[in-house]
């Protein structure tokens, strides 16, 4: 059996605290130490009798991690991520992988030049439920796809806002929520190559938005519509569907519709609709539910990690696949600010 691998975390936060259950739930890997400058940090650390720095670099100096978690806020992400590579040291980049198109192209850069593996946290993509809805549209269970449909719509206790960069720009819910939704209807159902987008802050009154409506082109001619607001008393979020993180109340409804010529999806109920014999809006439509195992994703993308740092898997979410991602977000500010179709294609070449 080969040693476990030593993790340490960047970031005592909420993210970076539960990354940090999940190390010690684990079997392959112990926490190393933690990096963050707050007091909070330091008695976390104690607490899990590891040291604690209040700067990353003289962790990976000091500790020699196998590997480092960077949960720290997004601008410090390109920074901490670079300094990893140059150490030699294997990084799962919470999402978004940086806060620019432009800094995650510097970011792969120094990825391809050190040849250090680097994995980002769309850890959506290791769930089972997200996994069989991609399956169940590439084995063309639904046909050609026509139609999806998005919702993130809940409501943000207001002490939420207590923490000034949550008020400003970046810090509003298509940074920081709608970035995994976007990440998920990618791996679903392909590359997004053009978005139209509308934002408001009425609610609110913030620098940031609180309310965005999106529709999408898909590169395989698909049409999509996405509705948020973390201003609304409602139960159809990823969050509240789920069931994922038990912090949240499940409720049963759908965020997610996938629709083709021959079936349509509902997620994360996973319900599958389609004609048992001639179709036509006439007939009655059969209902089955597709049943995925579960398990915790945030505890495979760990183990998965892990592999990635032994060299016996690939990174599922690359530097250059997350950027993409990143690109159809910040597609969705300029069509929003400019009233104009944004290409994520032309947003990455700007940045180049």
């Amino acid at each position: 059996m080969s040693p476990r691998k030593r993790i340490a975390v960047a970031g005592a936060g909420l993210i970076g605290r539960r990354h940090m259950e999940v190390i010690e739930a684990s079997q392959d890997c112990v926490l190393a130490g933690i990096a963050d400058p707050s007091p909070a940090a330091t008695d976390h650390a104690r607490a899990r009798n590891v040291p604690c720095y209040t700067d990353h670099r003289a962790l990976l100096a000091q500790e020699r991690p196998d590997g480092l978690i960077i949960a720290s806020p997004n601008a410090l992400h390109f920074q901490m991520a670079v300094d990893c590579a140059e150490a030699g040291v294997p990084a799962l980049i919470e999402k978004p992988v940086t806060d620019t198109v432009a800094a995650a192209q510097r970011l792969c850069a120094a990825v391809k030049r050190t040849g250090v593996p680097m994995l980002v946290g769309h850890h959506r993509r290791h769930n089972p439920i997200i996994k069989a809805a991609r399956e169940t549209v590439a084995n063309g269970k639904l046909g050609q796809l026509t139609a999806v449909v998005g919702l993130w719509l809940l409501k943000k206790p207001d002490d939420y806002f207590d923490v000034t960069w949550r008020r400003e720009q970046g810090g509003g819910p298509l940074l920081i929520n709608l970035i995994h939704d976007i990440d998920n209807l990618r791996f679903i159902c392909g590359e997004i190559s053009e978005v139209q987008a509308l934002t408001s802050n009425k609610v609110r009154g913030f620098a940031v938005e609180d309310t965005a409506a999106l529709l999408l082109r898909f590169a395989n001619g698909a049409l999509g519509t996405v509705t948020v607001s973390d201003a609304t008393p409602a139960p159809w979020s990823w969050e509240l569907a789920s069931g994922e993180n038990a912090a949240y109340p499940k409720q049963d409804q759908p965020c997610y519709i996938f629709s083709g010529t021959a079936g349509s999806l509902s997620v994360p109920n996973m319900e599958l609709w389609t004609y048992a014999q001639q179709p036509g809006w006439y007939a009655p439509l059969s209902r089955a539910t597709i049943a995925p195992a579960a398990f915790d994703p945030l505890a495979e993308q760990l183990r998965h990690f892990c592999a990635v740092i032994a060299g016996r898997e690939q990174p599922l979410i690359s530097v250059q696949d997350a950027m993409a991602t990143l690109a159809v977000v910040e597609s969705v500010g300029e069509a929003a600010r400019t009233g104009q179709k944004i290409s994520p294609g032309h947003i990455m070449e700007q940045a180049a």
